[in-house]
């Protein structure tokens, strides 16, 4: 059992803190948001992550989590600090370090026994040095013996804890081999493949993945606008080139682009080096300028289908920028409903989780209880997040309760062909005209 100071309390901090508890080890989570604090010693999630409050609740009764706003408290006999807070992205792309500032000059501050520092935040490549510097830059030659370790996360939102218990891989970076050794060690109950490189191989392993996610996801939206033009259709075009073993079938769903919190700040963080660095970093740009174009294309669809989209209503079922959680960072149905807005659409949505939020971010939307409170006097229907609740809608209410028949499904989920027969005008993303 080792003991763990686990610094922020987002998806990665929380998710982290609270599995290195589940598979025995000793957890303090640290925060200095006092309010996000006492929700979390009372039981209550700042973020909501299937299956992780019930996981929290075990293992503070456990004895084994822990939350405090104390770094005293936090560091106090921990072997390892985990650094979790979040690297928002500037206008130009570079990642803003403020958060990991803050955190590394608090541990400075408090440290007073030998310790491991392992960044478990997205930063640049050259981050691990750079907090190596700082730390002793703050302390001098009264400086306690400590490493740092790069250990880039993989998680996804709403499928967090099992990416954590069950990961393709562990990646971690250091200076200090035996340091990375000793992190390696605390996920040995979850035998997971572990590689051990230096630190700016670590962090940038990272940023490779996520734009490379990100590529594969714009790649089949590039196809999929083509596949309109052409009359081919993107879902068989997608199954085809996913049975091969070197392209594979992730990735390739069609729709209205990627969002959320680390695919769009990535991407342009890792453009950013680039470009400041002296490289060209041209297919990035392009994968960024294609998953935006998406959410234009949304719109474009439904002016083509109803005409003037002024004084129509259009319900939107999903706002969160991806299923199982309630996060809404650049999320694709938030950017189309604001351009709907625009052009003098009235938009009425529902999501399970995700409604307060995007509330606050647009006043304007109106919130119902149900896809088929949505659907009442639409003139269209779009799906913008692939919840599970909306495959299987009984889409004879919705035709009654609609005043209008088209649908929108940008995320091609549903049987064109059977909603065509029960009188709506269906449209998907790279789906042939002859087919909708």
């Amino acid at each position: 059992m080792a003991k763990i100071c686990v610094i922020g309390t987002g998806y990665v901090g929380l998710v982290t803190g609270t599995c290195f508890s589940d598979i025995g080890h000793q957890v303090t989570c640290l925060d200095i948001d006092k309010h996000r604090i006492d929700q979390l010693k009372n039981g209550v999630m700042p973020i909501y992550e299937p299956g992780l409050e019930q996981i929290v609740e075990q293992n503070v009764n456990a004895g084994r989590l822990k939350f405090t706003t104390s770094y005293p408290e936090g560091l106090q006999d921990a072997e390892f600090a985990f650094i979790a807070v979040g690297t928002p992205s500037s206008d130009d792309g570079e990642a803003d370090m403020q958060y990991i500032t803050m955190v590394v000059e608090s541990i400075a501050q408090h440290l007073s026994h030998p310790i491991i520092i392992v960044n478990k935040s997205t930063v640049p490549v050259g981050t691990g040095d750079w907090v190596a510097e700082l730390i002793v830059e703050k302390n001098g030659q009264n400086t306690p013996s400590f490493s740092v370790v790069s250990n880039p996360e993989f998680l996804r939102e709403g499928s967090a804890i099992n990416d954590f218990m069950q990961p393709d891989r562990v990646v971690l970076g250091s200076t200090d081999l035996e340091a990375a050794q000793q992190v390696a060690e605390l996920y040995q109950a979850l035998r997971a493949p572990i590689m051990i490189t230096d630190l700016r191989t670590a962090e940038m392993i990272k940023y490779a993945s996520n734009a490379f996610l990100a590529a594969r996801i714009s790649f089949i939206n590039e196809i999929a606008n083509i596949c309109e033009s052409l009359g081919a259709d993107v879902r068989e075009v997608a199954r085809g080139m996913g049975m091969d073993k070197r392209i594979g079938p992730s990735f390739l769903d069609a729709g209205l682009g990627w969002g959320g919190s680390c695919f769009p700040k990535d991407v342009k963080a890792l453009a950013y080096m680039a470009a400041t660095r002296g490289a060209h970093p041209q297919l990035l740009q392009a994968v960024m300028d294609i998953n935006q174009n998406q959410r234009k294309r949304a719109v474009i669809k439904l002016q083509k289908a109803m005409g003037s989209l002024e004084g129509k209503t259009v319900g939107v079922l999903g706002l969160s920028f991806k299923p199982n959680t309630d996060d809404i960072r650049d999320a694709p149905a938030l950017d189309i409903i604001r351009m709907l807005l625009e052009s003098g659409a009235l938009v009425q949505a529902f999501d399970p989780q995700a409604m307060q939020a995007s509330k606050e971010a647009i006043p304007a939307l109106v919130l119902r209880e149900s896809p088929y409170e949505v659907a009442k006097d639409a003139n269209a229907l779009l799906l913008a997040t692939e919840w599970n609740e909306f495959k299987s809608l009984d889409f004879d209410i919705i035709k009654e309760n609609m005043r209008g028949n088209v649908i929108l499904d940008g995320r091609n989920i549903w049987y064109g062909q059977n909603l065509h027969e029960k009188g709506f005008t269906y449209i998907g993303m790279g789906v042939p005209s002859a087919q909708e």
